[in-house]
């Protein structure tokens, strides 16, 4: 450890990683060791900054890994969902393969039938052999075989009776019979613990699956039915001590169960591959029954009846067979399966138009029917994935182009008015998460910059994606002019929090509002004005503003009024004077050189100045916060404030005595009447675009306030 500071540094940051890194390092005896040898500051400050380097290095170093590892885990994520997707593409080519083997033995079969026919010792001999009452080497089951259909059957009525809330379920149809049951143990899919233990019902044409109840023995409670059409099985590896698996994917979800033993377990994967066969192979049979042509009908017997004939010309097309034996329409319940198990959205809705297409112009028979309730089952499930892609749960990072996928797919379905609600709660989550992510600055101005440009931009991006999602759908407009006033009254509630509610400076609100206005008038791009909801939003905030801003001017004037001894200004320096005339003609008062006396001096009072200034600020900032609403509150602050001073100088003319004071408080007067009300009148007009009446009686007026001439007080 006692390493001097010149090998250190020769050695460089390979050899200062080495020794942090080594086994035996230890801190405290490094940095005593390090004080000992340093030479002063510098050699610290210099190791220090090798330090700082190297922790650098290493925090790049990691960034890189992480990112690297998680690029990989994603690659990973991707191949296995597509192994995955594969191994049931396989499967369902394999179960495939095996009904056509099938389909060939009992074409075999037939064959020999009609062979027997043909020859009947042939055939006599045949059914002896096969008979299991004649033919004693037969096996029991083949002998069996009519008693274990109808057992079947009533075992299938005991089992169900012991299974509670499976009646209403499962109604009893002749031909449903059960073909295997038994004990199995469910497992979450993600953690693999183990979740209840179950009990089986497979039946020709479904799975039941029934939870056990542990007061109970030998009673079950319905847990879930599952049509054999709609499920696969898929085998899972065995990994100790998870052995004995199977999984049953049913989309969109899939469960997980364990057989009590590995035989088990392949009985049940055998004998549900080998049901769901049977299945598909009735199912084809049933339709090859009813699919061939029709025989023409019989010639009717004349008919007294001129109109019958045309009647049933009428119904013979209606009564037409639809030919559904098509492999593509055969296959097309499943091929939806995968297409929403793999994500391919546009792929199953371009099944679902060629389908509508082909049927469209079709009767609706039975078969129609039957075949329209599957697919009908395959749009509610690829509904609700669409629905669960536009949810707010999903990320919303991407912004608005990351929803046109779905958003466009679902309007293909016929479902606009559903798409432009959920594109809009998600655009709205997206909104709200973007204005709380925003940092609260020191400075209230550059928080609002950051918020208007956060929130119009986004509002810009959602307005030209709702064009292009829903151009041929018009209806839905007035939706998104609802979302855009709800949206604007989210963005007015953070604004207002910041700017009113912190009881920020009139200048400051000012500025602000100004800042909130420019950004506005960006939507008018695409032909939205929003500007009167922004207005009526502000509005109460607004004239709380003036109406605080005015209160303290006026307490402000009336604190000077009780402190005026009526003298002329002494600035003391040409520079005051020369700044005071820059503040007055900023104010619009040019002719305030006329007051100015020799030297410093200023013919006018104090109290006049400052009320002169302060009364200008307000309606500069004020007029920046102008709109139509604000007309009678602006008019009414500013003659309440004129009227404070205008009612003090009155009362000082009658009050006062002395000849050269009385002089000094007329000619304050004078610059109150003809300059600065005047100046205020027109600043008032061009900032509003109309005169104020009420301004210019103020201004007529020789005395605004007549003060009973006894009375020594002026009430205000």
């Amino acid at each position: 450890m006692a390493l001097s500071l010149g090998e250190i540094a020769a050695g460089g940051g390979s050899r200062l990683r080495r020794q942090l890194e080594s086994g035996s390092y230890a801190a405290e005896e490094y940095v005593k060791v390090l004080s000992q040898q340093s030479d002063g500051d510098r050699d610290l400050q210099e190791h220090r900054q090798r330090i700082q380097a190297l922790s650098e290095e290493t925090a790049q170093s990691l960034k890189r890994n992480v990112y690297q590892n998680y690029r990989q885990f994603i690659e990973t994520a991707r191949e296995i969902s597509y192994l995955e997707s594969e191994m049931y593409q396989l499967s369902h080519i394999l179960t495939e393969q095996k009904g056509i083997m099938e389909a060939v033995t009992q074409a075999l079969l037939q064959q020999a039938s009609n062979a027997d026919r043909d020859d009947p010792a042939l055939g006599g001999a045949r059914r002896a052999a096969s008979d299991p009452h004649t033919n004693p080497f037969l096996p029991l089951s083949a002998k069996d075989s009519t008693a274990n259909e109808e057992g079947r059957q009533r075992t299938l009525t005991t089992l169900l009776e012991k299974v509670e809330g499976c009646r209403e379920l499962l109604p009893e149809s002749p031909g449903k019979y059960l073909v295997y049951n038994g004990d199995l143990v469910e497992y979450d899919a993600d953690q693999m613990v183990q979740i209840q233990r179950v009990h089986a019902f497979l039946m020709n044409d479904c799975l039941l699956v029934a939870a056990w109840l542990p007061n109970r023995r030998g009673t079950y409670r319905y847990d879930a039915l599952y049509p054999l059409d709609g499920l696969a099985v898929v085998n899972v590896k065995d990994n100790p001590p998870m052995k004995d698996m199977f999984k049953l994917l049913m989309f969109p979800e899939s469960r997980i169960f364990q057989a009590e033993n590995a035989k088990i377990k392949k009985e049940w994967l055998e004998v549900l591959e080998e049901t769901k066969r049977n299945r598909v192979l009735s199912e084809k049979r049933r339709l090859e029954q009813e699919a061939p042509a029709r025989a023409p009908p019989p010639t009717p017997p004349e008919a007294t009846n001129p109109f019958e004939e045309e009647e049933e010309e009428e119904a013979t097309p209606e009564e037409e067979m639809v030919d559904l034996s098509l492999e593509w329409i055969q296959e097309l319940p499943e091929d939806l399966d995968v297409c929403i198990a793999q994500r391919d959205f546009e792929g199953a809705v371009d099944l679902l138009d060629k389908l509508n297409e082909y049927l469209g112009d079709k009767p609706v028979t039975q078969l129609v029917r039957e075949l329209r309730a599957k697919v009908d089952e395959r749009i509610r499930q690829l509904t609700d994935v669409l629905v669960f892609e536009l949810s707010p749960d999903r990320s919303l990072r991407g912004g608005p182009r990351a929803t046109r996928r779905a958003v466009s797919q679902l309007i293909r379905l016929g479902q606009s008015t559903k798409a432009c609600e959920l594109f809009l709660r998600n655009r709205e989550a997206a909104v709200h998460t973007a204005i709380r992510q925003l940092r609260i600055e020191g400075a209230t101005l550059l928080y609002i910059h950051k918020l208007c440009h956060v929130f119009f931009t986004s509002l810009l991006e959602t307005a030209r994606e709702f064009e292009t999602d829903f151009a041929g759908n018009s209806g839905c407009y007035s939706a998104f002019v609802v979302w855009a006033r709800s949206a604007m009254r989210m963005f007015v509630d953070a604004f207002s929090k910041q700017v009113f509610d912190s009881k920020e400076s009139l200048s400051t609100a000012a500025e602000c509002v100004k800042v909130a206005k420019e950004h506005c008038k960006q939507l008018s791009e695409i032909g939205l004005d929003l500007t009167f909801i922004i207005h009526a939003l502000l509005v109460k905030d607004i004239k709380g503003a003036l109406q605080s801003y005015k209160d303290i001017i006026i307490e402000a004037t009336k604190h000077r009024n009780s402190e005026e001894m009526w003298r002329r200004m002494n600035l003391m320096t040409p520079e005051a004077l020369g700044k005071l005339r820059e503040e007055m003609r900023s104010c619009g008062v040019t002719t305030f050189d006329q007051y100015t006396g020799d030297d410093c001096w200023v013919n006018l009072s104090y109290t006049v100045v400052a009320f002169t200034k302060q009364t200008m600020a307000f309606l500069e900032e004020a007029l920046k916060l102008y709109f139509p609403e604000l007309h009678m509150v602006l008019l009414e602050s500013l003659v309440e404030i004129i009227l404070v001073a205008v009612q003090h100088v009155d009362y000082s003319l009658r009050c006062e005595q002395d000849p050269e004071k009385k002089a000094f408080i007329r000619q304050n007067a004078s610059f109150l009447y003809e300059t600065v009300l005047p100046v205020v009148e027109k600043r008032f007009e061009e900032g509003v675009g109309k005169p104020a009446k009420q301004l210019q009686d103020l201004r007529n007026a020789s005395r605004l306030m007549r003060v009973n001439p006894e009375s020594t007080t002026s009430v205000v």
